[in-house]
């Protein structure tokens, strides 16, 4: 049993880390709802891209007529990105912006990989669920904003903490899960606060420190090429971004690359200079076959002149880390139950959230009472 010195020092963790980050982790929470059901909210409001049922299905065209097909739509643009969604491989994603350096001005062309057609052209830069990604993501405000909403993960993660050593304690003279109906609100707002604060432990804790990692993605990504990619890439230091003409097939790219990792899936490909690539080389990013190997990626570097494997390093520990916590945030993991579960948390959690507001302010309003009575009498 803590002293009553300790209990005072964690109350007072506990009420300031929470009111810090309350109003934020409230935002986090609402704005994490739809995107928990992005996919299913894509098909609802016809946002998503679907390919067209066709009899030759597995009929595949060249991946370099795929690029082609989408640069002809954006002559004036580089290609960054090409991917393809998790669950559905006949459409290919091809994302092109004005120059090869990271940007938010980016076009993306939806291209049947069966026929070589254009799909759509959709727009992931507008909309609802654009704007519940970048409040949920950076708060519109980039690299800045993600480290601010890291340390409110972190300030989240001290208020559980906190919060479960000060439960044992309030709760000795109470059952578990008891909230006293018949007392006044407070009393019954304070006894449900304690117990799906409780009950969501684990999870807000989860969740939370997922997030939190998540935030550091960018730094993650620019240390491991500082950390590692440098040391594989010496001997191509200096070179300038090699140009599209003088590139190999990516298809035979993409072949040498799977060659690499047979029993993996394509996840997607980073083109010459990009964030995820070097000046010289196309990065193929392998994903696993199985449920938890299906969100580790293994990256395969080709030269992008000769087509030939230059390296397949392991990705660090971090970003592995990184790359488990990322579905793990909005429970990717299990399909639709592991969906409704993850949103049927997030609600109790803003519960959780908006009841510790409240609790303060109605602690907050005697005290003011009282002063303002001590002035008027004075």
């Amino acid at each position: 049993m803590p002293s009553a010195r300790a209990l005072k020092t964690w109350s007072w963790l506990h009420k300031w880390s929470s009111l810090i980050c309350t109003l934020f982790m409230l935002l986090l929470c609402l704005t994490g709802l739809p995107l928990i059901f992005h996919h299913e909210l894509g098909h609802l409001l016809g946002t998503e891209v679907e390919a067209p049922d066709r009899t030759d299905d597995r009929a595949r065209v060249s991946l370099d007529r795929v690029l082609e097909v989408a640069q002809a739509r954006h002559p004036d643009r580089v290609i960054q990105f090409v991917s393809q969604d998790e669950e559905d491989d006949r459409v290919w994603f091809v994302t092109l912006t004005p120059t090869p350096a990271p940007t938010d001005d980016f076009r993306s062309v939806a291209v049947d990989a069966r026929t070589g057609e254009v799909l759509a052209e959709p727009r992931f830069d507008e909309g609802f669920m654009y704007v519940m990604l970048k409040l949920h993501v950076d708060l519109f405000a980039g690299l800045a904003g993600k480290l601010f909403l890291g340390f409110m993960g972190l300030l989240l993660l001290v208020a559980i903490v906190t919060g479960a050593v000060l439960y044992g304690p309030f709760m000795k003279k109470l059952e578990f899960g008891d909230v006293r109906r018949h007392r006044a609100p407070r009393v019954k707002w304070l006894d449900l606060h304690n117990l799906l604060g409780v009950v969501t432990l684990v999870w807000a804790f989860v969740v939370g420190g997922t997030g939190m990692i998540n935030t550091w993605a960018d730094l993650m990504i620019k240390y491991w090429q500082y950390d590692q990619l440098s040391a594989l890439l010496a001997p191509y230091q200096g070179q300038p971004v090699t140009p599209p003409a003088q590139r190999a097939s990516l298809q035979s790219s993409m072949e040498a690359a799977m060659a690499v990792a047979p029993h993996t899936r394509l996840s997607f490909i980073a083109f010459p200079g990009t964030a995820f690539s070097s000046p010289h080389h196309n990065t193929f990013f392998l994903a696993g076959n199985e449920p938890l190997t299906s969100k580790l990626l293994q990256p395969v570097l080709i030269d992008a002149q000769t087509a030939e494997v230059t390296a397949s390093p392991k990705l660090p520990w971090y970003l592995t880390a990184l790359l488990v916590s990322q579905p793990l945030h909005f429970g990717d993991y299990g399909g639709m139950p592991m969906k409704i579960l993850w949103a049927l948390l997030d609600l109790a959690t803003i519960i959780v959230l908006g009841s510790g507001l409240y609790l303060w302010v109605k602690r907050r309003q005697p005290a003011a009472a009282t002063a303002r009575n001590t002035r008027a009498t004075a």
